[in-house]
Protein backbone atom coordinates (compact mmCIF):
# COMPACT_ATOMS: atom_id res chain seq x y z
CA UNK A 1 0.00 0.00 0.00
CA UNK A 2 2.73 2.43 0.87
CA UNK A 3 4.57 2.06 -2.14
CA UNK A 4 1.16 2.28 -4.16
CA UNK A 5 1.11 5.52 -2.49
CA UNK A 6 4.28 6.71 -3.37
CA UNK A 7 3.82 6.24 -6.98
CA UNK A 8 0.84 8.20 -6.56
CA UNK A 9 2.22 10.90 -5.21
CA UNK A 10 5.16 10.85 -7.64
CA UNK A 11 2.29 10.73 -10.31
CA UNK A 12 0.97 14.04 -9.25
CA UNK A 13 3.99 15.51 -8.72
CA UNK A 14 4.86 15.29 -12.25
CA UNK A 15 7.95 12.75 -12.05
CA UNK A 16 6.09 9.85 -13.63
CA UNK A 17 4.90 11.85 -16.89
CA UNK A 18 6.77 11.58 -20.38
CA UNK A 19 10.18 13.28 -20.28
CA UNK A 20 10.94 16.61 -22.35
CA UNK A 21 10.93 16.07 -26.20
CA UNK A 22 9.28 13.20 -26.04
CA UNK A 23 6.32 13.79 -24.22
CA UNK A 24 4.03 12.56 -26.30
CA UNK A 25 5.99 9.66 -27.54
CA UNK A 26 7.28 7.98 -24.10
CA UNK A 27 6.53 7.40 -20.25
CA UNK A 28 9.32 6.97 -17.95
CA UNK A 29 8.44 5.22 -14.72
CA UNK A 30 10.40 7.67 -12.05
CA UNK A 31 9.30 5.49 -9.03
CA UNK A 32 11.05 2.71 -10.61
CA UNK A 33 14.26 4.51 -11.69
CA UNK A 34 14.49 5.72 -8.47
CA UNK A 35 14.45 2.30 -6.53
CA UNK A 36 17.03 1.56 -9.33
CA UNK A 37 19.45 4.29 -8.86
CA UNK A 38 18.84 3.94 -5.05
CA UNK A 39 20.04 -0.31 -5.09
CA UNK A 40 23.17 0.65 -7.77
CA UNK A 41 24.95 3.21 -6.13
CA UNK A 42 23.95 1.83 -2.14
CA UNK A 43 24.43 -1.74 -2.15
CA UNK A 44 25.60 -2.31 -5.05
CA UNK A 45 27.48 -6.08 -5.41
CA UNK A 46 28.87 -5.30 -9.18
CA UNK A 47 32.40 -4.55 -8.37
CA UNK A 48 32.80 -7.64 -5.78
CA UNK A 49 31.26 -9.55 -9.05
CA UNK A 50 34.15 -8.34 -11.41
CA UNK A 51 36.64 -8.86 -9.34
CA UNK A 52 35.74 -12.23 -8.53
CA UNK A 53 35.96 -12.86 -12.54
CA UNK A 54 39.10 -10.85 -12.81
CA UNK A 55 41.22 -11.62 -9.44
CA UNK A 56 39.63 -15.06 -8.30
CA UNK A 57 38.93 -16.53 -11.73
CA UNK A 58 40.77 -14.82 -14.07
CA UNK A 59 41.42 -15.86 -18.07
CA UNK A 60 38.51 -17.53 -18.88
CA UNK A 61 39.13 -18.98 -22.40
CA UNK A 62 36.28 -20.90 -23.55
CA UNK A 63 36.33 -24.89 -23.22
CA UNK A 64 38.82 -24.10 -20.46
CA UNK A 65 38.38 -24.85 -16.40
CA UNK A 66 38.37 -21.56 -15.56
CA UNK A 67 35.79 -20.70 -17.96
CA UNK A 68 33.61 -23.42 -16.70
CA UNK A 69 34.11 -22.43 -13.03
CA UNK A 70 33.44 -18.52 -14.12
CA UNK A 71 30.07 -20.10 -15.57
CA UNK A 72 29.60 -22.57 -12.40
CA UNK A 73 30.07 -19.29 -9.95
CA UNK A 74 27.63 -16.91 -12.02
CA UNK A 75 24.95 -19.75 -11.80
CA UNK A 76 25.59 -20.15 -7.98
CA UNK A 77 25.41 -16.53 -7.48
CA UNK A 78 22.38 -15.65 -9.60
CA UNK A 79 20.46 -18.73 -7.25
CA UNK A 80 21.29 -17.35 -4.08
CA UNK A 81 20.09 -14.11 -5.45
CA UNK A 82 16.92 -15.13 -5.98
CA UNK A 83 16.56 -15.33 -10.15
CA UNK A 84 14.19 -18.06 -11.87
CA UNK A 85 15.69 -21.17 -13.18
CA UNK A 86 19.55 -20.05 -12.88
CA UNK A 87 21.51 -23.02 -15.34
CA UNK A 88 24.10 -23.90 -17.53
CA UNK A 89 23.16 -24.72 -21.61
CA UNK A 90 25.88 -26.54 -23.39
CA UNK A 91 26.63 -26.69 -27.15
CA UNK A 92 29.46 -28.43 -28.92
CA UNK A 93 32.21 -26.08 -28.71
CA UNK A 94 35.81 -28.27 -29.72
CA UNK A 95 39.02 -29.23 -27.72
CA UNK A 96 39.78 -27.19 -24.99
CA UNK A 97 43.37 -25.73 -24.33
CA UNK A 98 45.63 -24.52 -21.13
CA UNK A 99 48.78 -23.51 -20.51
CA UNK A 100 51.04 -24.96 -17.82
CA UNK A 101 54.69 -23.41 -18.42
CA UNK A 102 56.28 -20.73 -20.53
CA UNK A 103 59.80 -18.95 -20.68
CA UNK A 104 61.43 -17.64 -23.48
CA UNK A 105 64.91 -15.88 -22.66
CA UNK A 106 67.97 -14.55 -24.57
CA UNK A 107 71.01 -15.64 -23.42
CA UNK A 108 73.56 -14.73 -26.10
CA UNK A 109 75.36 -12.30 -26.78
CA UNK A 110 73.71 -11.13 -23.34
CA UNK A 111 71.31 -12.67 -20.40
CA UNK A 112 67.79 -10.83 -21.70
CA UNK A 113 64.09 -11.94 -19.95
CA UNK A 114 61.82 -11.25 -23.13
CA UNK A 115 58.40 -10.55 -23.17
CA UNK A 116 55.82 -12.71 -24.79
CA UNK A 117 53.49 -15.06 -24.55
CA UNK A 118 51.77 -18.31 -26.69
CA UNK A 119 48.97 -18.01 -28.95
CA UNK A 120 46.14 -20.12 -27.79
CA UNK A 121 45.89 -23.51 -28.91
CA UNK A 122 49.62 -23.60 -29.47
CA UNK A 123 51.22 -27.03 -29.30
CA UNK A 124 54.07 -27.07 -26.74
CA UNK A 125 57.89 -27.21 -27.66
CA UNK A 126 59.80 -30.46 -27.36
CA UNK A 127 60.69 -29.95 -23.65
CA UNK A 128 63.42 -26.82 -23.52
CA UNK A 129 64.57 -25.54 -26.93
CA UNK A 130 67.91 -23.43 -27.05
CA UNK A 131 69.42 -22.30 -30.24
CA UNK A 132 69.85 -19.18 -32.68
CA UNK A 133 67.17 -18.46 -34.03
CA UNK A 134 66.36 -18.45 -37.88
CA UNK A 135 64.98 -14.97 -38.93
CA UNK A 136 63.00 -15.47 -41.80
CA UNK A 137 61.45 -12.18 -42.68
CA UNK A 138 63.51 -10.77 -45.03
CA UNK A 139 63.90 -13.84 -47.52
CA UNK A 140 61.89 -14.15 -50.33
CA UNK A 141 60.15 -17.92 -51.08
CA UNK A 142 63.36 -19.59 -52.88
CA UNK A 143 65.20 -18.63 -49.85
CA UNK A 144 63.33 -19.95 -47.30
CA UNK A 145 63.04 -23.08 -49.61
CA UNK A 146 66.33 -23.18 -49.53
CA UNK A 147 66.77 -23.73 -45.74
CA UNK A 148 64.04 -26.30 -45.47
CA UNK A 149 66.73 -28.67 -43.89
CA UNK A 150 67.44 -26.37 -40.88
CA UNK A 151 64.12 -26.05 -40.11
CA UNK A 152 62.94 -28.91 -38.50
CA UNK A 153 63.08 -28.08 -34.72
CA UNK A 154 64.47 -25.00 -34.62
CA UNK A 155 63.54 -21.54 -33.39
CA UNK A 156 61.92 -19.50 -36.13
CA UNK A 157 60.96 -15.97 -36.55
CA UNK A 158 58.88 -15.89 -39.36
CA UNK A 159 57.53 -12.71 -39.88
CA UNK A 160 59.25 -9.38 -41.06
CA UNK A 161 60.59 -6.37 -38.77
CA UNK A 162 57.13 -4.89 -37.29
CA UNK A 163 57.29 -1.01 -38.46
CA UNK A 164 53.50 -0.01 -37.89
CA UNK A 165 51.68 0.05 -34.30
CA UNK A 166 48.30 0.34 -33.14
CA UNK A 167 48.18 3.96 -32.15
CA UNK A 168 44.54 5.66 -32.37
CA UNK A 169 41.38 4.68 -31.01
CA UNK A 170 38.08 4.23 -32.57
CA UNK A 171 36.52 7.24 -32.15
CA UNK A 172 33.76 8.73 -29.68
CA UNK A 173 31.13 8.96 -31.81
CA UNK A 174 28.52 10.71 -29.04
CA UNK A 175 31.20 13.95 -29.13
CA UNK A 176 30.19 14.29 -32.66
CA UNK A 177 27.16 15.69 -34.30
CA UNK A 178 27.44 14.12 -37.85
CA UNK A 179 28.13 9.99 -38.04
CA UNK A 180 31.45 9.12 -37.64
CA UNK A 181 32.89 5.74 -38.27
CA UNK A 182 32.03 3.36 -35.82
CA UNK A 183 34.15 0.55 -34.60
CA UNK A 184 37.71 -0.39 -34.13
CA UNK A 185 40.00 1.20 -36.70
CA UNK A 186 41.69 -1.06 -39.18
CA UNK A 187 44.97 -2.30 -38.01
CA UNK A 188 48.28 -1.91 -39.11
CA UNK A 189 49.55 -4.27 -40.91
CA UNK A 190 53.31 -3.70 -41.02
CA UNK A 191 56.21 -4.34 -43.67
CA UNK A 192 54.46 -6.92 -46.15
CA UNK A 193 56.42 -10.29 -46.13
CA UNK A 194 58.00 -12.12 -49.26
CA UNK A 195 56.31 -14.93 -48.56
CA UNK A 196 52.06 -15.33 -47.77
CA UNK A 197 51.41 -16.11 -44.39
CA UNK A 198 49.81 -19.06 -45.97
CA UNK A 199 52.69 -20.67 -47.69
CA UNK A 200 54.55 -19.68 -44.57
CA UNK A 201 52.34 -21.50 -42.19
CA UNK A 202 52.10 -24.74 -44.97
CA UNK A 203 56.39 -24.33 -44.98
CA UNK A 204 56.55 -24.30 -41.22
CA UNK A 205 54.15 -27.18 -40.43
CA UNK A 206 56.05 -29.40 -43.34
CA UNK A 207 59.30 -29.08 -41.90
CA UNK A 208 58.59 -29.38 -38.32
CA UNK A 209 59.62 -26.23 -36.90
CA UNK A 210 60.39 -26.19 -33.04
CA UNK A 211 58.51 -23.14 -32.21
CA UNK A 212 57.51 -20.13 -34.59
CA UNK A 213 58.21 -16.44 -32.87
CA UNK A 214 55.96 -13.52 -34.22
CA UNK A 215 55.50 -9.63 -33.45
CA UNK A 216 52.18 -7.85 -32.97
CA UNK A 217 51.03 -4.35 -33.93
CA UNK A 218 51.16 -3.65 -29.97
CA UNK A 219 54.15 -1.27 -28.53
CA UNK A 220 55.52 0.00 -24.98
CA UNK A 221 55.25 -4.27 -23.92
CA UNK A 222 51.17 -4.54 -25.09
CA UNK A 223 50.53 -8.04 -26.76
CA UNK A 224 47.70 -8.59 -29.31
CA UNK A 225 46.99 -12.42 -28.66
CA UNK A 226 44.57 -14.68 -30.28
CA UNK A 227 44.99 -17.99 -31.31
CA UNK A 228 42.84 -20.91 -33.24
CA UNK A 229 42.77 -24.46 -32.52
CA UNK A 230 44.41 -26.31 -36.07
CA UNK A 231 44.40 -29.47 -34.86
CA UNK A 232 46.74 -31.82 -36.05
CA UNK A 233 48.86 -29.33 -37.46
CA UNK A 234 49.60 -27.08 -34.43
CA UNK A 235 53.03 -25.65 -34.03
CA UNK A 236 54.38 -24.10 -30.77
CA UNK A 237 53.70 -20.39 -31.70
CA UNK A 238 54.92 -17.33 -29.72
CA UNK A 239 53.92 -13.18 -29.84
CA UNK A 240 56.75 -11.53 -28.88
CA UNK A 241 56.82 -7.95 -28.05
CA UNK A 242 57.41 -6.37 -31.11
CA UNK A 243 60.08 -3.82 -29.15
CA UNK A 244 61.99 -7.47 -28.94
CA UNK A 245 61.16 -9.20 -32.10
CA UNK A 246 62.71 -6.14 -33.40
CA UNK A 247 65.92 -6.46 -31.33
CA UNK A 248 66.96 -9.60 -32.40
CA UNK A 249 66.39 -9.57 -35.83
CA UNK A 250 68.03 -6.53 -36.51
CA UNK A 251 71.01 -8.37 -33.90
CA UNK A 252 70.34 -11.11 -36.42
CA UNK A 253 71.37 -8.99 -39.70
CA UNK A 254 73.88 -7.10 -38.09
CA UNK A 255 75.83 -10.24 -38.14
CA UNK A 256 75.64 -10.87 -34.49
CA UNK A 257 75.20 -14.75 -32.99
CA UNK A 258 71.90 -14.36 -30.86
CA UNK A 259 70.86 -17.72 -29.07
CA UNK A 260 67.53 -17.81 -27.34
CA UNK A 261 65.86 -20.32 -24.82
CA UNK A 262 62.52 -21.66 -25.11
CA UNK A 263 59.75 -23.34 -22.89
CA UNK A 264 56.71 -23.66 -23.69
CA UNK A 265 54.30 -26.25 -21.94
CA UNK A 266 50.96 -26.68 -23.27
CA UNK A 267 47.82 -29.11 -23.03
CA UNK A 268 44.75 -29.77 -25.43
CA UNK A 269 41.63 -30.51 -22.91
CA UNK A 270 38.89 -33.33 -24.38
CA UNK A 271 37.04 -34.60 -21.55
CA UNK A 272 34.51 -32.03 -22.41
CA UNK A 273 34.32 -30.47 -25.71
CA UNK A 274 31.12 -28.17 -24.46
CA UNK A 275 30.95 -24.50 -24.61
CA UNK A 276 28.49 -23.14 -21.98
CA UNK A 277 26.11 -20.43 -21.40
CA UNK A 278 24.22 -19.35 -18.57
CA UNK A 279 20.75 -18.03 -18.15
CA UNK A 280 18.52 -16.81 -15.24
CA UNK A 281 14.98 -15.22 -15.54
CA UNK A 282 12.66 -12.35 -13.44
CA UNK A 283 9.62 -14.05 -14.86
CA UNK A 284 6.97 -11.66 -16.49
CA UNK A 285 3.68 -10.94 -14.39
CA UNK A 286 1.29 -9.80 -16.71
CA UNK A 287 -0.71 -12.60 -17.99
CA UNK A 288 -0.92 -11.68 -21.62
CA UNK A 289 2.62 -11.04 -21.71
CA UNK A 290 4.65 -13.19 -19.53
CA UNK A 291 5.51 -15.45 -22.70
CA UNK A 292 7.48 -12.25 -24.43
CA UNK A 293 10.58 -11.83 -23.61
CA UNK A 294 13.43 -8.89 -22.99
CA UNK A 295 16.92 -10.33 -23.07
CA UNK A 296 20.17 -8.60 -21.98
CA UNK A 297 23.31 -10.28 -21.79
CA UNK A 298 27.02 -10.03 -22.69
CA UNK A 299 30.00 -12.53 -22.73
CA UNK A 300 31.81 -14.21 -20.09
CA UNK A 301 34.84 -15.82 -22.08
CA UNK A 302 38.11 -13.45 -22.44
CA UNK A 303 41.53 -14.36 -24.01
CA UNK A 304 44.21 -16.04 -22.20
CA UNK A 305 47.16 -13.92 -21.82
CA UNK A 306 44.95 -11.43 -18.99
CA UNK A 307 41.61 -11.67 -17.15
CA UNK A 308 40.06 -9.75 -19.80
CA UNK A 309 38.59 -6.90 -17.62
CA UNK A 310 37.16 -4.92 -20.38
CA UNK A 311 36.24 -7.65 -22.47
CA UNK A 312 34.39 -8.83 -21.04
CA UNK A 313 34.19 -9.30 -17.11
CA UNK A 314 32.78 -5.68 -16.54
CA UNK A 315 29.89 -7.09 -19.30
CA UNK A 316 28.81 -10.12 -17.22
CA UNK A 317 29.28 -8.52 -14.17
CA UNK A 318 26.92 -5.42 -15.15
CA UNK A 319 24.71 -8.28 -16.80
CA UNK A 320 24.28 -10.08 -13.53
CA UNK A 321 24.13 -6.75 -11.43
CA UNK A 322 21.51 -5.36 -13.47
CA UNK A 323 19.26 -8.66 -12.89
CA UNK A 324 19.97 -8.00 -9.11
CA UNK A 325 19.06 -4.76 -8.82
CA UNK A 326 15.47 -5.59 -10.65
CA UNK A 327 14.93 -8.73 -8.34
CA UNK A 328 16.17 -6.60 -5.07
CA UNK A 329 13.50 -3.87 -5.65
CA UNK A 330 11.12 -6.25 -5.95
CA UNK A 331 10.20 -5.47 -9.58
CA UNK A 332 7.19 -6.53 -11.52
CA UNK A 333 8.16 -6.49 -15.40
CA UNK A 334 5.16 -7.76 -17.95
CA UNK A 335 7.14 -9.15 -20.09
CA UNK A 336 9.94 -12.01 -18.69
CA UNK A 337 13.36 -10.38 -18.45
CA UNK A 338 16.24 -12.50 -19.56
CA UNK A 339 19.97 -12.78 -18.90
CA UNK A 340 22.41 -14.79 -20.70
CA UNK A 341 26.53 -14.73 -20.40
CA UNK A 342 27.68 -16.16 -23.39
CA UNK A 343 30.65 -18.23 -24.25
CA UNK A 344 32.60 -18.29 -27.21
CA UNK A 345 32.20 -14.87 -28.29
CA UNK A 346 35.49 -14.49 -28.68
CA UNK A 347 36.15 -17.51 -31.42
CA UNK A 348 33.10 -16.34 -33.23
CA UNK A 349 29.97 -15.20 -31.31
CA UNK A 350 29.45 -19.21 -30.39
CA UNK A 351 26.94 -19.42 -27.60
CA UNK A 352 24.94 -16.45 -28.86
CA UNK A 353 24.73 -18.01 -32.06
CA UNK A 354 23.95 -21.18 -31.09
CA UNK A 355 21.04 -19.90 -28.81
CA UNK A 356 19.52 -18.29 -31.52
CA UNK A 357 19.77 -20.80 -33.86
CA UNK A 358 18.05 -23.32 -30.74
CA UNK A 359 15.15 -20.94 -29.76
CA UNK A 360 14.31 -18.40 -32.60
CA UNK A 361 15.67 -19.17 -35.88
CA UNK A 362 14.23 -20.51 -38.50
CA UNK A 363 10.71 -21.53 -39.18
CA UNK A 364 10.10 -23.78 -36.48
CA UNK A 365 11.04 -21.19 -34.01
CA UNK A 366 8.63 -18.56 -35.58
CA UNK A 367 6.03 -18.79 -32.34
CA UNK A 368 9.09 -18.02 -30.08
CA UNK A 369 10.80 -15.29 -32.68
CA UNK A 370 7.22 -13.61 -32.73
CA UNK A 371 7.48 -13.61 -29.05
CA UNK A 372 10.67 -11.76 -28.55
CA UNK A 373 10.74 -8.46 -28.09
CA UNK A 374 14.41 -7.48 -27.54
CA UNK A 375 18.13 -7.92 -26.82
CA UNK A 376 20.35 -5.42 -25.07
CA UNK A 377 24.03 -6.57 -25.32
CA UNK A 378 27.35 -5.26 -23.51
CA UNK A 379 30.64 -5.77 -24.79
CA UNK A 380 33.04 -3.42 -26.30
CA UNK A 381 34.47 -0.63 -24.88
CA UNK A 382 34.72 0.61 -20.72
CA UNK A 383 33.38 3.00 -18.57
CA UNK A 384 30.09 4.59 -18.47
CA UNK A 385 27.05 3.98 -20.88
CA UNK A 386 26.83 7.19 -22.79
CA UNK A 387 24.02 5.87 -24.99
CA UNK A 388 23.46 3.18 -28.00
CA UNK A 389 24.12 2.70 -31.13
CA UNK A 390 20.78 2.33 -32.16
CA UNK A 391 21.52 0.14 -35.48
CA UNK A 392 19.76 2.86 -38.19
CA UNK A 393 16.21 1.75 -36.51
CA UNK A 394 15.08 5.54 -36.31
CA UNK A 395 11.75 4.18 -34.77
CA UNK A 396 13.62 3.25 -31.46
CA UNK A 397 15.61 7.07 -30.95
CA UNK A 398 12.45 8.95 -29.46
CA UNK A 399 12.06 5.65 -26.98
CA UNK A 400 15.78 5.09 -26.19
CA UNK A 401 16.39 8.76 -25.84
CA UNK A 402 13.69 9.01 -23.06
CA UNK A 403 14.93 6.04 -20.98
CA UNK A 404 18.23 7.74 -21.30
CA UNK A 405 17.18 10.92 -19.44
CA UNK A 406 17.12 9.89 -16.09
CA UNK A 407 20.77 9.80 -15.86
CA UNK A 408 22.11 12.78 -17.29
CA UNK A 409 23.66 13.36 -14.38
CA UNK A 410 25.31 9.86 -14.07
CA UNK A 411 26.84 10.79 -17.83
CA UNK A 412 25.08 9.43 -20.24
CA UNK A 413 24.79 11.83 -23.62
CA UNK A 414 22.67 10.50 -26.80
CA UNK A 415 22.30 7.79 -28.65
CA UNK A 416 23.91 7.14 -32.17
CA UNK A 417 21.73 6.04 -35.03
CA UNK A 418 24.76 3.96 -36.86
CA UNK A 419 25.20 0.09 -35.87
CA UNK A 420 27.98 -1.50 -34.47
CA UNK A 421 29.94 -4.80 -35.26
CA UNK A 422 32.12 -7.79 -33.92
CA UNK A 423 29.96 -8.40 -30.88
CA UNK A 424 26.69 -10.95 -29.44
CA UNK A 425 24.03 -8.42 -30.37
CA UNK A 426 24.53 -9.04 -34.19
CA UNK A 427 23.68 -13.22 -33.75
CA UNK A 428 20.09 -11.42 -32.83
CA UNK A 429 19.87 -8.66 -35.42
CA UNK A 430 20.77 -11.72 -38.09
CA UNK A 431 17.48 -13.07 -37.35
CA UNK A 432 15.40 -10.47 -37.76
CA UNK A 433 15.12 -9.57 -34.04
CA UNK A 434 15.81 -6.24 -32.35
CA UNK A 435 19.33 -6.21 -30.83
CA UNK A 436 21.42 -2.94 -29.38
CA UNK A 437 24.94 -2.48 -27.83
CA UNK A 438 25.86 0.85 -25.87
CA UNK A 439 28.35 3.41 -26.93
CA UNK A 440 31.13 3.24 -24.21
CA UNK A 441 34.60 4.66 -23.75
CA UNK A 442 37.52 3.98 -26.31
CA UNK A 443 40.54 5.70 -24.82
CA UNK A 444 43.12 3.70 -24.61
CA UNK A 445 40.68 0.34 -25.72
CA UNK A 446 42.19 -0.21 -29.19
CA UNK A 447 44.98 0.70 -28.27
CA UNK A 448 46.17 -0.55 -24.94
CA UNK A 449 43.65 -3.36 -23.69
CA UNK A 450 41.45 -4.84 -26.15
CA UNK A 451 42.99 -8.84 -26.53
CA UNK A 452 45.75 -7.79 -25.16
CA UNK A 453 48.15 -8.81 -22.04
CA UNK A 454 47.34 -5.19 -20.68
CA UNK A 455 43.08 -6.06 -20.11
CA UNK A 456 42.98 -5.91 -15.76
CA UNK A 457 41.51 -4.79 -12.94
CA UNK A 458 43.03 -1.51 -13.25
CA UNK A 459 41.46 -0.45 -16.92
CA UNK A 460 37.80 -0.66 -15.14
CA UNK A 461 36.51 1.87 -12.29
CA UNK A 462 33.63 0.67 -10.10
CA UNK A 463 31.32 4.07 -10.11
CA UNK A 464 31.62 3.03 -14.05
CA UNK A 465 29.77 -0.62 -13.37
CA UNK A 466 27.54 1.00 -10.84
CA UNK A 467 26.37 3.64 -13.90
CA UNK A 468 26.29 0.31 -16.23
CA UNK A 469 24.16 -1.65 -14.33
CA UNK A 470 21.51 0.99 -13.65
CA UNK A 471 21.22 1.72 -16.98
CA UNK A 472 20.90 -1.45 -18.41
CA UNK A 473 18.37 -2.52 -15.14
CA UNK A 474 16.15 0.41 -16.60
CA UNK A 475 16.23 0.11 -20.18
CA UNK A 476 15.29 -3.62 -19.60
CA UNK A 477 12.65 -2.84 -16.92
CA UNK A 478 10.94 -0.18 -19.36
CA UNK A 479 11.43 -2.24 -22.21
CA UNK A 480 9.71 -5.31 -20.38
CA UNK A 481 6.77 -3.05 -19.47
CA UNK A 482 6.08 -1.00 -22.48
CA UNK A 483 3.02 -1.39 -23.52
CA UNK A 484 3.83 -2.03 -27.33
CA UNK A 485 7.00 -4.06 -28.07
CA UNK A 486 10.27 -2.53 -29.62
CA UNK A 487 9.81 -1.82 -33.09
CA UNK A 488 12.01 -3.26 -36.04
CA UNK A 489 14.19 -1.28 -38.33
CA UNK A 490 12.09 -0.51 -41.67
CA UNK A 491 13.65 -2.59 -44.19
CA UNK A 492 14.77 -0.26 -47.34
CA UNK A 493 13.97 -1.30 -50.36
CA UNK A 494 16.96 -1.95 -53.25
Amino acid sequence: MKCHLLAALLFLNGLLLPTGSVQAQEAIDRYIVAKIRDEGLNRSQVHSTFTHFTEEIGPRLTASPAYKAAADWAQSKLKEWGLANPRLEAWEFGRGWTLDKFSIEMIEPRYMPLIGYPEAWSASTAGELTAAPIFLGDKKQDEVEQLRGKLKGAIVMSQPIQTSYERADRPQPTMFDKPVAIGQPRPPSGSAPFITPQNMARLLRETGAGVVLRPNRGEHGTLFVLGRDNGEAALPSVILSSEHYNMIARMIQRGLTVKLRVNLQTRFLTEDKNGYNVLAELPGADPSLRDEVVMIGGHLDSWHSSPGATDNADGAAVVMEAMRILKAIGAKPRRTIRMALWGGEEQGLHGSRRYVEKYLAGDANKAARDKFNVYFNLDPGAGPIYGWYLENNEAVKPIFDAWLEPFRDLGTRRNIIQGIGNTDHLSFTRAGLAGFNPVQDYVDYDVRTHHTNMDTYERVKADDLKQCAMVLASFAYHAAVRAERIPLAAVKAN
